[in-house]
């Protein structure tokens, strides 16, 4: 109990773990101007949420005009979320799912041949709560080559999913993936080794 209160403040003859009016944006977080940021966030709800399935290489044309760098026949259905595209990297054949949300504060890398299936949440930010002023942080998600990260996974910032993995439905992702392996649940926990079939 000591310990924690240790790490309260006294405000306004209260005790409080953090204020919200101390918050403030690390200099050059976002890694453009705030107008370009507001302009993604205006083309990516104008031009790129309301384009047609089928018209997956104008969002890349649209994501590469704004840094992403993306390799060739690479799927992103319209209903993806990105935050900041130059913070964006994909390689090729990579497929990104309905409604995945891209929450890129800090480098998001997916490899080749790897797929990010529907309603997953990839973030690369967060809070340290023992800070008053609840400062933020973040920390680069790489997504290997030859990885299937099923429905509804979490991946928390700083996690590398290796080579050849799968991370199962509705699992939530704290640490990195061993190469291989099959992981489920929450925290996700590898289950077995991933094998190799016939076509």
């Amino acid at each position: 109990m000591k310990n924690q209160i240790s790490h309260w403040f006294v405000w306004q003859g209260r005790c409080v773990m953090q204020r919200l009016d101390l918050f403030k944006l690390p200099p050059g977080f976002r890694g453009r101007s705030a107008f370009w940021c507001q302009l993604w966030w205006v083309v990516q709800s104008c031009l790129f949420s309301t384009s047609p399935q089928f018209m997956y290489a104008w969002r890349v044309f649209l994501l590469r005009i704004f840094g992403a760098k993306i390799g060739k026949k690479v799927i992103i259905r319209p209903t993806v979320r990105v935050t900041y595209p130059w913070k964006l990297m994909i390689g090729d054949n990579s497929w990104v799912g309905d409604n995945v949300e891209l929450y890129n504060l800090g480098d998001i890398v997916i490899g080749k041949n790897s797929v990010i299936s529907q309603r997953s949440y990839l973030c690369t930010g967060s809070h340290d709560e023992t800070k008053i002023d609840f400062a933020i942080y973040q920390r680069p998600i790489v997504i290997k080559d030859s990885v299937w990260v099923a429905a509804d996974v979490f991946i928390s910032p700083g996690v590398i999913v290796n080579e050849n993995s799968v991370i199962g439905a509705r699992s939530s992702v704290f640490h990195d993936v061993k190469s291989g392996y099959i992981y489920m649940g929450t925290p996700a926990r590898p289950i077995k080794v991933r094998e190799a079939g016939g076509n």
